[in-house]
């Protein structure tokens, strides 16, 4: 029997647009690929391989100790300061590089969505969880130091620093997807994540501690301050590492796992924000690049 026009048409989708997020998840298998790719590509060629995984964040580790904890005295004022350097170091690496890469991820593999249909939305969670992969080294060394340092895990440290990489991560996925969805057509945003991404280190207690924001600022910025998602997930992650040392002086930052809740509150937030532009851009992909 011949199909009419109308049945025809009730099989078709509109071309550029596909399940978003869903979609992902329904080609995961393409999606292990992409992210094993993209790691196999930033250590091609190279002797060490995946030592500068661990060579990287050590001598960036050593470079702030010497700058930060030795000329300005943060050694003498944070006990295992290493610790809490570090911490907040991996916290904000993690951020840092899956943020900038899935802002360009689209820019990058241009050739690819040009010439096939996939869920373009499987770029920017590829360059997350590349960096995610890229972290996990980090991670492993603040580990191995604390432990030696005298670091025992509980179940609250272990659901602090579990709690900060799910905000980071859904963040980054968020800000990615939106940020590469405007780069695709303005490369103006890129200049914009570039930014972001060097006042994120200062932006949240990573080479000082949040008591001295909350004394030197007005109250309104220090809420602010707060409820910056990149605050929260990096005293999580001292909560969960450093604070167990027991430092002297050493606290939680008030409400911190409210402060969490609202965090990852704001990353579901951004991320279904980026989501709506990105399905809202997404069909002049293929044509702007």
């Amino acid at each position: 029997m011949k199909s009419t026009p109308a049945a025809s048409e009730g099989t078709l989708a509109a071309p550029g647009r596909g399940l978003g997020l869903i979609g992902v998840f329904r080609h995961r298998y393409l999606l292990s690929l992409l992210v094993r790719k993209e790691v196999q590509i930033r250590y091609r060629g190279s002797v060490l391989g995946w030592l500068w995984s661990y060579v990287k964040p050590l001598i960036q580790f050593f470079v702030f100790f010497i700058a930060i904890g030795v000329f300005l005295g943060q050694n003498d004022r944070v006990e295992y300061f290493p610790v809490y350097l570090l911490s907040g170091i991996t916290v904000v690496t993690f951020f840092s590089e899956a943020f900038a890469n899935g802002t360009r991820s689209l820019i990058d593999n241009a050739a690819l969505i040009k010439k096939i249909y996939l869920p373009r939305e499987m770029f920017p969670v590829a360059s997350v969880l590349v960096a995610g992969v890229n972290t996990l080294p980090q991670i492993a060394v603040i580990l191995v130091i604390a432990i030696f340092l005298g670091w025992t895990p509980s179940v609250l440290s272990i659901a602090a620093i579990l709690l900060a990489l799910a905000i980071v991560a859904l963040l980054s996925t968020g800000l990615g997807m939106l940020f590469g969805s405007i780069n695709v057509t303005f490369r103006d945003a890129q200049s914009f994540v570039e930014i972001i991404v060097m006042c994120a280190v200062w932006a949240s207690p990573v080479m000082y501690q949040w008591e001295m924001v909350q004394q030197s600022a007005p109250k309104w910025l220090f809420t602010l301050y707060q409820l910056n998602p990149i605050t929260a997930a990096v005293e999580l992650f001292h909560y969960g590492i450093w604070l167990p040392l027991d430092p002297t002086g050493g606290q939680a930052l008030p409400h911190l796992w409210t402060l969490g809740a609202i965090a990852l509150g704001t990353s579901v937030t951004f991320l279904l924000i980026g989501q709506a532009v990105f399905r809202r851009l997404e069909s002049r992909f293929a044509q702007d690049l």
